[in-house]
């Protein structure tokens, strides 16, 4: 994000990106369909290579050729496919190195290293490095240890940035080793923590839409907004990654880095700027301002469901412990809610509801805003018995918007409320194109803008509010799994956790 809003992006400067896992999904789908995004909107830099690194006996070309596919279904997918830049992609490939190594093997990095000192005198990339981490977490910390050695991760008058993508950790105690093991080699500066929920307009027009607009500040507390719920709703289930999730569930797997990005966003105070460590501060009080809870209340709020077989959009579909990689007697999680409580000035007693799990019947991640009620003395007398209440709704994905919910009287000679909706969709504003969610973050890496990627400090303190919640699930009996079908809005123990308190969900559907 730039610090001026009111300026064109310019084009980053001259640099090599080098994508340790290049042959994997990641980089398949997601970051080189956004490096293709980027060319088509002259955002790479005039000086740039990509050096991708993997264990596979491939080429430049061949590298190049396996990736095309996969970029061309990304655009036909967005109905886009008679404006395949053909160019751009030319742009792209012909910047494209390949080099097949070891990630556990120093001598990988004595070769890369001198690759990339001869990319930088035939290419102009100046010595500036971005070093993207598209592989298992276990290798993070090793990788940043060999580039530290190597010489690699050393800053002389030139950058050298890391990206590391989620998990990070799987705890609080791997967390805070993975930070440590990575800040005895490279500072805190260099470190890119990325979230490709944070890619994502919506979420970065949470900000523009508090802050530049003073008709909500005034009513953005705990005086006029009753509760908040977020929910990140996936139709999919765990497909091929089910010996990966059996270690994670979706408690490590989306609360602490996407669900609490979202809830830091909205709850977060007025920085004082939009430069990066005034943004990143905020966010991080209030992840550190959530109360952490002792194990005996982690029972009132946290639940957890797993799901079964079912129907999602009229096709059968398995339950979780039929999908590949799973145990049949599995344990893990597929559906999480919580009652999380912010224990500061703005937000004490207004409980932000989270829910997250997969094979839901609607794929959908919406922030909720539940404004407290008018007093209905006023309508005694009438046919209206209580004013419906007040929404704000902040689409994430896949219809990206924002919406407000109230009452306006029926036309009649009756007095009647009638339930009326207002509906901003940046498809029909802004027109759509297709992304992935990396562009921006992408290019923010490249220009050294770290707005929108953690600190090490945020992402502990993410981990430290749910960690009472893994050490309980730990020392329980095995669940009562499965309990809710496949397509349906997740276990009636979520449910519950909202009539407790007089609540309910708003449906998905």
């Amino acid at each position: 994000m730039s610090d001026n809003l009111a300026t064109q992006p310019k084009r980053p400067g001259p640099c090599v990106m080098v994508i340790f896992g290049a042959g994997g999904d990641l980089t398949r789908r997601l970051v080189v369909p956004a490096l293709y995004n980027l060319a088509t909107s002259q955002l790479l830099p005039d000086h740039f290579a990509i050096v991708g690194v993997d264990l596979a006996d491939k080429t430049d070309e061949t590298w190049g050729e396996s990736l095309e596919e996969m970029t061309l279904q990304f655009v036909n997918s967005s109905g886009q496919h008679s404006s395949f830049d053909q160019q751009a992609w030319g742009r792209i490939t012909s910047c494209m190195r390949y080099l097949k190594g070891d990630l556990n093997n120093p001598e990988t990095y004595d070769t890369l290293k001198g690759k990339l000192q001869e990319i930088d005198s035939q290419a102009g990339t100046q010595g500036n490095y971005l070093f993207y981490l598209a592989i298992a977490d276990r290798f993070f910390g090793p990788v940043v240890e060999h580039l530290g050695q190597s010489g690699l991760a050393t800053q002389d008058g030139r950058w050298r940035r890391i990206v590391v993508e989620k998990p990070f950790g799987h705890d609080l105690q791997s967390a805070k080793a993975l930070n440590k093991q990575i800040l005895n080699v490279v500072s805190e500066s260099q470190v890119y923590r990325i979230d490709h929920f944070l890619g994502k307009e919506t979420v970065q027009n949470i900000m523009m839409f508090r802050f530049a607009n003073g008709m909500f500040e005034h009513v953005w507390n705990r005086d006029r907004i009753d509760h908040v719920q977020i929910t990140a709703a996936e139709t999919v289930g765990v497909e091929k990654r089910g010996r990966f999730y059996e270690h994670t569930g979706a408690l490590r797997d989306m609360v602490p880095n996407h669900v609490f990005q979202l809830l830091a966003m909205t709850a977060m105070e007025a920085p004082n700027s939009f430069r990066a460590d005034a943004v990143r501060a905020e966010k991080e009080k209030v992840i550190e301002a959530i109360r952490v809870c002792c194990p005996e209340e982690t029972d009132s709020l946290a639940v957890r469901g797993q799901y079964a077989a079912g129907e999602i959009e009229g096709e059968p579909v398995p339950g979780y412990r039929q999908e590949p990689d799973v145990s049949p007697q599995s344990n893990i999680e597929t559906y999480v809610a919580l009652k999380l409580l912010i224990e500061n000035w703005r937000w004490a007693g207004v409980p932000f509801y989270v829910r997250t799990g997969k094979r839901l019947g609607v794929r959908k991640t919406q922030i909720a805003i539940r404004f407290k009620g008018s007093p209905a003395a006023l309508f005694r007398g009438t046919q209206v018995r209580e004013p419906a209440p007040n929404w704000m709704l902040l689409r994430i994905q896949p219809d990206e918007g924002i919406a407000l919910e109230f009452g306006a009287k029926v036309p009649g000679p009756v007095m009647k409320l009638g339930d009326v909706r207002m509906d901003f969709k940046y498809a029909d504003y802004f027109g759509t194109a297709p992304r992935t969610g990396y562009e921006t973050l992408l290019y923010d890496i490249m220009t050294g803008d770290a707005t929108l990627f953690q600190r090490a400090d945020n992402v502990e303190a993410g981990w430290r509010v749910v960690q009472p919640i893994l050490d309980r699930w730990a020392a329980q009996a095995p669940a009562a799994f499965p309990n809710y079908k496949s397509g349906t809005e997740g276990p009636k123990c979520a449910d519950d956790l909202l009539a407790r308190d007089g609540r309910e969900w708003r449906a998905i559907q």
